[in-house]
């Protein structure tokens, strides 16, 4: 197995764009690290340049102590799964999973051993005879993923395995692909513009935007402590509130101003904007939906919104709110609701709402960073 180290790593094409800026990242043995961001942010040049499949234009890669840079793509011990299968239409599901290691030239028995080994795993011994039209698109992905676990790479790269997927299979192959790594135990590194993917499968992510890397941390690092502005809008569904506030210092604390409602700041939060000098300022306020918190009576710490639109999930109604103008979407679990609004509640019902003093972000309107 090995580790996989990007330092300044850039891609530049012939048209002079910069495509990947920078890029620094050092995986470990073993690790699941997912790359994700909006498309065109530079993930799959990423894992192109780990491949070989694209020059690297500046910087070094290192696979197991050992620079990759000019090293063809089938000499860096690495098995990539695509979006689109790219299995041969002519071939039986066992022959696409013995192809390379025909190539190789090992022994037909241990040949056998591992194709056999690797569609246990992923439970399709029994299409081996079968050509790659006769399955799903579920099964299909299996075979690109057993075809690459029979070659034993010391780095597994996905690009993108589950985006041709419909819902539920995408659902179930996520599982597979979890319970897989639990199984195999090697280095994946995998690519999606889909955060929830990236969530449920990355030790750390590494979130992207216009080829620079925004955050790098584990799902709930980022999840609770987004360095910006665009970390905490991608991350998170639906994505989080932002309103436009002030803080202000009063005596030794801290107190927020935002739509009409002045709301108490935790202690953290107070200790922080101390440590940064900051006695009156214009802020951005992020808040997540799940952490709006209905409010029963009106005070001076609460927002009157009346409901726009009731979506309902099942479990949980996802609420769009107007106040001012804007448009704020509360997630509010059924059970949480009287029985008249289990099923939605009504268009122009008017509702109030508060913020818990722990669960809100501060950022700043200029730069986008977190202040906290």
């Amino acid at each position: 197995m090995a580790t996989v180290t990007l330092k300044n790593v850039k891609k530049i094409y012939d048209n002079k764009v910069t495509a990947v800026h920078d890029f620094n990242l050092e995986i470990a043995d073993k690790e699941f690290i997912v790359l994700v961001g909006p498309s065109g942010c530079g993930k799959s040049t990423t894992l192109r340049m780990i491949a070989g499949l694209e020059d690297i234009s500046e910087g070094d890669l290192i696979i197991g102590e050992k620079r990759m840079n000019d090293v063809e793509p089938k000499d860096r011990d690495i098995a990539m799964v695509f979006q689109s299968y790219a299995l041969y239409p002519h071939m039986t599901v066992y022959e696409n999973m013995a192809f390379a290691l025909k190539l190789k030239k090992m022994p037909k028995e241990e040949i056998d051993k591992l194709v056999r080994e690797a569609a246990k795993i992923l439970d399709i011994t029994q299409y081996l005879d079968r050509k790659p039209k006769a399955l799903s698109g579920g099964q299909r992905q299996r075979v690109a993923i057993g075809r690459a676990i029979v070659r034993e790479p010391q780095v597994f790269l996905m690009d993108e395995p589950l985006s041709n997927l419909d819902a539920k299979l995408r659902n179930q192959m996520r599982a597979e692909i979890i319970k897989l790594r639990q199984r195999i135990d090697t280095t994946f590194v995998y690519v999606t513009h889909d955060q929830t993917e990236a969530m449920t499968l990355g030790d750390r992510i590494v979130i992207m935007k216009d080829g620079y890397i925004q955050q790098i941390g584990t799902p709930q690092q980022v999840f609770d402590h987004p360095v910006n502005i665009f970390v905490a809008g991608f991350i998170g569904s639906p994505q989080m509130n932002f309103f436009q506030g002030t803080v202000e210092k009063v005596g030794e604390r801290y107190q927020l101003s935002v739509h009409n409602a002045v709301m108490e700041l935790s202690a953290q939060t107070c200790e922080a904007l101390s440590q940064a000098k900051i006695t009156s300022k214009a802020v951005t306020v992020g808040i997540r939906p799940e952490h709006i918190l209905f409010a029963p009576e009106g005070g001076p710490h609460t927002i009157s919104a009346s409901v726009d639109v009731s979506e309902m999930m099942g479990s949980e109604i996802y609420l769009h709110v107007l106040t001012q103008e804007k448009d704020v979407v509360l997630r509010v679990p059924t059970t949480e609701l009287p029985p008249e609004y289990r099923a939605g509640i009504p268009y122009n019902t008017p509702v109030k709402f508060t913020f818990p003093a722990d669960l809100i972000h501060l950022f700043d309107p200029e730069t986008e960073q977190n202040l906290l």
